[in-house]
């Protein structure tokens, strides 16, 4: 690889939109069975430094675009803060765009979001993982499930732009109701409230089936509802809508560690009346499996691909992008969405890795303009829903946990907040 990288398409709206006291960023971390040796785990991020040429780099600003800048030496691993996702600061952007973070026997890495998505950050930290037990106990794990072999050359194909493959010769029209925003009294210090609620695949695999939707399109609905209860008393001409990221390796293959995501909104209209579960189950459903084709996405690839190919919009000033990017994101981004619902799915680990990691999870960060969000990964039969908010009000995770526990699925929750006394008493309050 060269000294510097373009940003990918997805990517590139990213620098120009955070401000002070937000960034977009998201966090993966692996739960272990024993103690983590910071030791160790630095020579592990150490090891991979030459595997993921993507991932260790740092942000720099050019006359026309940011760019990705190589990194000579690994970033230093540190012990976690009190709350996940803080801040990442514009001189922390410009000397490493992600962090390796150790708490007793949890490893975490945060990314700010030009990197890579969910995906290709689940890849790094289990292969970051795999090459910390292989150092710390002996053997090698087997490249699967998302384990890479750290000691192999990088693949010309992982460092892909493949929104450029992907986009289609007709753009889709990017016109839609704007959503519904759930308020809040925010924090003023950065402190972010995560609620982490654990329940059972099977249980909730079941329940969807019971309802004909995926397990993704259940929470939504499930979300949806928890959204519209708390939104009744007010008047508002928006909609109650999810947005859904959509892993595009799913529909048009590849394997970059790069940005390859495309979200969609789901939603409905409350000036139309009440919704039951079952109809919200419908709607979501309905609207996932007409949006998420490879035509439609490729027609919403190409939205955003053709601008950026424009010759105007090449040679124009950074600065002036920075003020075209930061509307569009206004107006056909946040304002779309009430909150995000990013579900990896099922995650799976090499079999020699599996008595040695407890958990896995995904947390993504709040956004410039609304206050909460939810992301969502199965490992070994637990299905972890993590809901972070920036805001001091919790009725949003009570409410939507509430909901679960009603439909006869069991939550476990844990949270940052209160300590164990409250996760106790919430738990006891909601069976």
């Amino acid at each position: 690889m060269q000294d510097w990288l373009r940003l990918d398409n997805a990517a590139l709206i990213f620098p120009a939109v955070r401000k002070t006291g937000w960034s977009n960023a998201f966090r993966v971390s692996a739960t272990l069975a024993e103690k983590i040796d910071p030791v160790c785990l630095q020579q592990a991020v150490d090891s991979l430094r030459e595997r993921f040429p993507s991932v260790y780099v740092c942000l720099h600003r050019g006359f026309f675009w940011y760019y990705l800048q190589k990194l000579k030496t690994s970033p230093k691993v540190r012990e976690d803060a009190a709350c996940p996702l803080i801040h990442m600061t514009k001189p922390e952007l410009r000397e490493c765009c992600f962090r390796v973070l150790y708490y007793k026997n949890r490893i975490a890495v945060e990314f700010f979001h030009a990197l890579t998505d969910g995906n290709g950050g689940m890849v790094y930290l289990k292969t970051l993982t795999a090459a910390y037990l292989s150092l710390r106990y002996g053997f090698k794990p087997q490249a699967q499930y998302g384990v890479l072999d750290w000691m192999a050359a990088p693949e010309e194909s992982e460092l892909e732009d493949s929104f450029l493959k992907a986009a289609g010769r007709i753009a889709l029209d990017r016109k839609e109701e704007n959503s519904i925003h759930l308020k809040g009294t925010r924090r003023k210090d950065g402190f972010h409230y995560l609620t982490v609620g654990t329940v059972s695949e099977e249980k909730l695999k079941a329940r969807a089936q019971e309802y004909n939707t995926s397990v993704t399109a259940f929470l939504a609905a499930v979300m949806l509802q928890t959204i519209l209860d708390l939104a009744k008393h007010k008047k508002t001409r928006k909609w109650a809508k999810i947005t859904i990221p959509v892993d595009l390796r799913r529909l048009f293959g590849g394997n970059t560690l790069r940005n390859f995501v495309l979200t969609v909104n789901v939603g409905v209209d409350p000036k139309l009346g009440e919704y039951s579960l079952e109809e919200l189950c419908k709607a979501v459903q309905s609207q996932m499996n007409s949006q998420i084709t490879e035509k439609q996405m490729a027609a919403r690839i190409a939205a955003n691909v053709k601008p950026a190919r424009m010759m105007l919009v090449r040679i124009m000033p950074l600065f002036i992008k920075n003020i075209a990017l930061k509307l569009v994101y206004h107006f056909v981004g946040e304002s779309k969405g009430t909150l995000n619902i990013s579900n990896l799915g099922r995650s799976e680990l090499p079999p020699e890795m599996v008595p040695y990691v407890e958990n896995l999870d995904f947390i993504i960060g709040t956004q410039a303009t609304y206050f909460h969000n939810c992301s969502v990964v199965t490992y070994k039969g637990k299905v972890r829903i993590n809901l972070i908010r920036n805001v001091e009000e919790s009725e949003l995770e009570r409410n939507f946990f509430t909901r679960l526990l009603k439909m006869g699925i069991p939550v476990k929750v844990e949270s940052n907040f209160g300590g164990g006394s409250l996760c106790i008493a919430q738990i006891a309050e909601w069976n």
